[in-house]
């Protein structure tokens, strides 16, 4: 409750959340200097991608709750002069050596978490869209993150709210608690932490690439940490993680090519199934406000839900045939399903994801990148291998339990812990493009409401117009996993609740305040950009 106090007082008083100019360079980030860097990195000459790069990397440093190089994500790429979108997936993997059995008796102990460990990704992936994509130099990129962990940085207030409520958990490890608990308290909002350790590591990524991170003793020293804490994580491992480019899934939508997230996520497919199923004239009569509207949104939504655990996992292990899930024919049966007076519930289960950090990030020549980086929970799997300044993710709790798909009449999870598997994610990175124009990018933090949020933020935008700042700032709905089916952000009316319940569901209040999106437009003349005040990122367009 502590977290949730927090984090909803600071909502109240949030800058630089929203910009709008003529710009010709856009970034919106969950963290002020990560918006900074990539906006100087854009400035310098550098395009829309060299933002990206340096925001990650300055987010890692300064916003470790959510994000680090100890992680993994997804970045949505628009070219530009290719007029083309591509996928760059750099997903944590299950060590080689995995204990598949143990992932059926979570949570692990704090003396085992290191189980819940996989195979970062997050360095791997950026040095790849550097090498395909980027334009300036790959040390320059590195420079901001490495000057904020050694000079220091101010607590930001997302952070601090973070470091109070997490407190018990977070001290366990010695590493965390040096760098964000000085004398046994936590880093107060504006106080100045350094994270030396850290430094020199990226100083040597800079220098050598991710060779220094994947090989020798930095590789020797991640491993150890994970095995300290019952981890399979091997330097073994390390040294053959790949990042993978993808096609992203491409829906038509309205005269809009929406370009949105292959599995591993299930993001793009609840979103493309959404956009599927209803026409832009229908939820326009419906009313972006009615209960009706949220209604056989939630329908929808509950649809891909099931389809995420029937079909989904790792393509690599387990492929799915997306365009046959989207087929027009299998959404026109599923469509003929959903009543505006009825309901279908879910069955119970645990789908449990947490942190990540969006940022989306515009250059004058068109060029968009819409990336989701994660280290799973606050603080990922609260290990960190002190001497060289990395927290550990927790990525491999996505994996799903074999209890929790027998609901669905499933013998084994497509999405069960395997070998050099990658669990399935709900990040939703996204671009939106008119006649071969990006004119809107977006994604979200949150776990598993950054699927419903940006189908949400997606519709709100395309359908009804609204502006980046309207967007983020209008309230959102969230489909639980158990209990109840729909849960409504603080400030619903007792009319639009009356109405919902009177269709079926089970309403009650969204437990948590801190999911956020991140969204640019680029249609028109006028560049916007707002970052979600839920999370208090800043948005710049300069």
């Amino acid at each position: 409750m502590g977290m949730l106090f927090v984090v909803a007082v600071l909502l109240f008083a949030v800058p630089r959340a929203q910009a709008q100019q003529a710009g010709q360079r856009a970034a919106a980030t969950e963290n002020t200097l990560a918006t900074r860097a990539a906006i100087s990195v854009m400035q310098a000459g550098g395009n829309a991608v060299d933002a990206a790069i340096a925001a990650v990397l300055v987010g890692g440093v300064a916003s470790p709750t959510s994000s680090g190089i100890g992680g993994g994500g997804f970045a949505m790429v628009w070219l530009a002069g290719k007029k083309r979108a591509t996928v760059i997936d750099f997903r944590e993997v299950a060590p080689a050596a995995v204990d598949v059995s143990a992932f059926e008796h979570r949570p692990f102990s704090d003396a085992e978490r290191g189980k819940y460990v996989g195979v970062p990704g997050e360095v791997a992936g950026l040095w790849m869209l550097h090498e395909r994509f980027g334009k300036a130099p790959w040390k320059d990129l590195v420079a901001p993150a490495i000057r904020h962990a050694t000079q220091g940085f101010p607590v930001g207030r997302f952070l601090g709210g973070s470091l109070i409520a997490n407190k018990k958990r977070l001290v366990i490890d010695p590493g965390i608690a040096s760098v964000f608990y000085p004398g046994g308290k936590p880093a107060a909002v504006g106080q100045l932490v350094r994270r030396p350790a850290l430094g020199a590591t990226l100083q040597r990524i800079a220098a050598e690439g991710p060779k220094a991170l994947y090989q020798g003793s930095i590789a020797a020293e991640l491993a150890q940490t994970a095995k300290s804490a019952g981890g399979a994580l091997t330097t073994r491992d390390l040294a053959a993680y790949k990042p993978v480019e993808r096609t992203p899934i491409h829906v038509e939508w309205e005269g809009y090519d929406v370009y949105t997230m292959p599995p591993p996520s299930a993001g793009g497919l609840m979103l493309a199934e959404t956009l599927r199923l209803f026409s832009k004239a229908e939820l326009v009569r419906l009313g972006r406000q009615s209960g009706a509207y949220q209604h056989v949104l939630a329908e929808a939504m509950r649809g891909a839900i099931s389809d995420r655990m029937r079909f989904l996992g790792d393509p690599a292990k387990q492929p799915a045939d997306v365009g046959a899930l989207i087929s027009p024919a299998r959404m026109a049966k599923r469509k003929a399903r959903i009543a505006v007076d009825r309901t279908h519930t879910l069955p119970r289960f645990d789908l449990d994801e947490h942190g990540t950090h969006h940022l989306v990030t515009a250059d004058g020549a068109g060029n968009v990148v819409s990336l989701t980086t994660t280290v799973n929970r606050t603080f990922g799997a609260k290990l960190s291998a002190k001497s060289v300044g990395v927290v550990l993710n927790d990525q491999l709790d996505d994996f799903t339990a074999q209890a929790d798909v027998a609901p669905f009449g499933l013998a084994q999870s497509p999405n069960r812990p395997r070998p050099g598997a990658k669990p399935v994610s709900s990040m939703t990175p996204t671009v939106v493009v008119r006649d071969g124009k990006a004119v809107l990018a977006l994604g979200g933090s949150g776990g598993t409401t950054i699927a419903t949020n940006v189908t949400q933020l997606v519709l709100t935008s395309l359908a009804f117009g609204l502006t980046p700042a309207q967007a983020v700032a209008a309230p959102r709905f969230y489909v639980p996993n158990s209990r109840a089916t729909l849960l409504l952000e603080k400030g619903a009316s007792e009319a639009l609740e009356k109405d919902l319940r009177w269709r079926g569901e089970i309403v009650a209040p969204m437990p948590f305040t801190s999911s956020a999106v991140q969204i640019v437009s680029l249609d028109g003349a006028r560049r916007a950009a707002a970052a979600d005040p839920r999370k208090l990122g800043e948005a710049s367009v300069k």
